[in-house]
């Protein structure tokens, strides 16, 4: 299988939460990327000084024309 179409099958988005936030707004806000825009988590990491960054993924429908012949 062709690694680049085994990777457009997801949109990615990051999002980066700043060290500042208290995890319930954080939780919050994550929570709503996946309630309402079908998001899912892919990857998380906290970094030394207690930023976080997280990796979100949601599957693509590949869309192929119908109106040629």
């Amino acid at each position: 299988m062709n690694t680049r179409a085994a990777a457009s099958r997801f949109e990615w988005r990051v999002v980066d939460i700043p060290r500042d936030l208290p995890r319930a707004e954080a939780l919050s806000l994550l929570n709503d990327h996946v309630e309402y825009g079908a998001w899912e988590m892919a990857r998380a990491v906290t970094f030394i000084g207690g930023a976080r960054r997280v990796w979100l993924r949601r599957r693509t429908i590949p869309v192929r024309r119908t109106d040629l012949v």
